[in-house]
């Protein structure tokens, strides 16, 4: 009998995305070891935005919670449009480049890449790169190998999104079976989410937050509300102001929504969703105040997680700026000038601001993503 080691066991393991990422190139550098560098950018074909999720290069990565549209990156979107991989063997001239991306790639030392589409089922999804800092390394041989790699890589991603997706999907079956019960539209998910997905690339210094981190408040934002579900008709649809009990009622969809959140993950085989607190956090805390004053378990400041203040400014900015049946929509000044006295007491000072110093990108995605019904 021989013994043999298999040098790619670490990706059977439970272990985050990123580990196995890591894993993946420690087996690579085996083989060759002049692979200084893997990472994962996810493509968003609503916005058309290439973002950064993952890398194995530590703290070294120049390319660090960057997103940038795919028609600004015209090499990257001729590699989309042939459906074929591309090969940099010599990028002397790299830091020269037109763009940030590469510019930022070259100061970082990057002498030589091998750039990967991925597609599934037919569809593309994003891109890995392979950096060395030794020109001329990538032959047909190891190419080869790399490809290989390339698509295991690509499936690890797939199945960590599926599952995000999966439960999201989940959530919008059950809004479609119980005939649309939450009054507000897809366009305010669409909105909020990127609003969420903005305030977070703001504080990524502040809170050392990692692409992993944003990709999921962009995924996750939109369950916000899904304890909405179970809140009765006459409470959910009343056009006017809640009176006391029925306001009681409403604040019960926070923690409905925890439990609704672990009742699909348990039913949907979905346990192995990477930063899945940070979804539960999300629908069952973005109500708490800084001041203690909120629901459902009267946490303050940091002691509420991050992602659910973030989530809480999103929510509340669209919520004014959206017509709904008790109220008309309200003009982004209005909106802003009513976060501005929130912040500090409801609202996170640090999310406001990340907010209301971005308008223009706010108002391209109003802009972007209109009232419509939710369908």
């Amino acid at each position: 009998m021989i013994e043999h080691h298999d040098f790619l066991e670490n990706l059977n393991t439970q272990g985050s995305l990123r580990d196995k990422l890591i894993s993946a190139h420690q087996s690579i550098k085996a083989l060759c070891p002049d692979i200084d560098r893997i990472a994962v950018a996810i493509y968003d074909p609503e916005t058309k935005v290439l973002k950064t999720y993952l890398h194995s290069s530590g703290t070294d990565d120049p390319l660090s919670n960057y997103q940038s549209l795919i028609d600004q990156a015209p090499s990257l979107k001729a590699i989309l449009e042939k459906g074929l991989p591309r090969v940099i063997n010599n990028m002397v001239t790299f830091e020269d480049g037109e763009h940030q991306h590469t510019q930022r790639v070259g100061r970082a030392g990057y002498a030589a890449s091998y750039t990967l589409p991925m597609f599934n089922n037919g569809e593309f999804f994003g891109f890995i790169f392979y950096n060395s800092r030794k020109r001329g390394i990538f032959t047909e041989s190891l190419l080869n190998q790399l490809d290989v790699f390339g698509h295991l890589i690509a499936l690890m991603v797939i199945n960590e999104l599926s599952s995000s997706k999966a439960l999201s999907a989940a959530v919008k079956t059950t809004q479609q079976i119980t005939h649309q019960r939450d009054p507000e539209t897809g366009s305010h998910l669409d909105r909020m989410s990127r609003y969420s997905l903005l305030i977070a690339r703001q504080l990524v210094a502040q809170y050392e937050l990692d692409d992993e981190y944003l990709m999921h408040i962009f995924m996750f934002a939109p369950l916000h509300d899904i304890g909405k579900i179970a809140i009765p008709d006459d409470i959910l649809f009343k056009p006017g102001p809640l009176d006391e009990n029925e306001a009681a009622v409403m604040r019960t969809h926070a923690q409905k929504g925890r439990e609704m959140i672990e009742e699909m993950i348990e039913n949907f085989g979905l346990s192995g969703i990477q930063h899945v607190e940070l979804l539960r956090n999300i629908a069952g805390l973005h109500h708490e105040a800084v001041n203690g004053t909120g629901y459902p378990e009267g946490k303050r400041a940091e002691e509420i997680p991050l992602e659910a203040r973030i989530v809480a400014v999103a929510d509340v900015f669209d919520a004014l700026t959206s017509e709904r049946p008790y109220k008309l929509a309200w003009s982004n000044q209005q909106a802003i000038d009513t976060l501005k006295q929130l912040a500090g007491e409801k609202l996170d000072q640090d999310c406001v601001n990340a907010l209301i110093d971005n308008m223009d990108t706010v108002e391209a995605i109003q802009a972007q993503f209109k009232e419509t019904p939710y369908v």
